[in-house]
């Protein structure tokens, strides 16, 4: 992990996931990802704010699924950074003998991939370094873990505004999906473009030239992923606005005191038929 660690302390490229972690408050970031964040918060004086509400509503979408649904196992692709409590502390918490795969494309989260294996005695989790863009390859690598034949929780969190057109997200999205069983979960996120008056246009502009290709998209867009599905109530809403009530975090606020523009983010969670 030497080499790996060395190699993106001394990169001259800002990584998301660690551009990511600086939002969060965490330390897993070097000067080029801190000065990306802060060519983000100039362009969107809300980044920050937005990077952590989603990472709440994937704390409070993670909580209902295993509470509400009872499903007990789950595929998270796009990882990120560890920054506790992560998905299996959450869904464990709930659950003991809950079931959790991760997936990402970036070797730093490789390197720091034993904090995802802390599950509980009762549980499990695994972790797989792999790209979305092979869903394939990472539903053969799930099913080592995780039963397909029964329903699971996939959880694509602020990962899909990072694939360009060309790579096809919803045909992805839809392979993804397809060999799940019904009543599986889709727990989603996806930077708007429709939220506010074009700060977040200016961020994905920003993100684009100094971290990755960012594309932002409407509310019936992000809609559009959950094909095949019964979105949960309250449908498609910002990040700020999706089940409020099971908040019990370490980044919490009061309702209403983060507005939708503020937040940037449709989030839904999605039931297959």
């Amino acid at each position: 992990m030497d080499e790996i660690e060395v190699e993106f302390e001394h990169g001259t490229k800002p990584h998301t996931a660690r551009c990511y972690d600086y939002f969060l408050g965490g330390k897993t970031n070097y000067a080029i990802d801190r000065e990306a964040a802060l060519q983000a918060l100039n362009a969107n004086p809300h980044a920050m704010v937005a990077a952590r509400q989603n990472r709440g509503f994937m704390h409070r979408a993670s909580r209902y699924v295993a509470k509400e649904t009872g499903i007990d196992q789950f595929l998270d692709i796009g990882t990120g950074i560890p920054t506790e409590p992560n998905l299996h502390q959450v869904v464990q918490d709930v659950n003991p003998r809950a079931r959790v795969v991760y997936s990402d494309n970036d070797p730093i989260v490789l390197a720091h991939a034993r904090a995802l294996m802390n599950s509980t005695p009762e549980g499990d989790t695994a972790y797989i370094e792999a790209d979305v863009r092979e869903p394939d390859r990472i539903l053969e690598y799930a099913r080592k873990t995780l039963d397909l034949s029964r329903p699971l929780a996939l959880s694509a969190v602020a990962l899909f505004h990072f694939i360009p057109k060309e790579d096809d997200p919803y045909g992805l999205m839809r392979r993804l999906t397809a060999p799940l069983a019904p009543g599986s979960a889709l727990i989603f996120s996806h930077a708007a473009i429709d939220l506010d008056d074009g700060q977040m246009a200016a961020l994905a502009e920003q993100y684009s030239r100094s971290v990755t290709p960012t594309r932002l998209a409407t509310r019936q867009e992000t809609a559009d992923f959950f094909e095949g599905m019964e979105l949960m109530d309250p449908g498609i809403v910002p990040t700020s606005e999706w089940r409020m009530d099971l908040d019990n975090d370490a980044i919490p606020h009061q309702p209403g005191t983060v507005t939708a523009a503020e937040a940037g983010v449709w989030a839904g969670v999605g039931i297959k038929h």
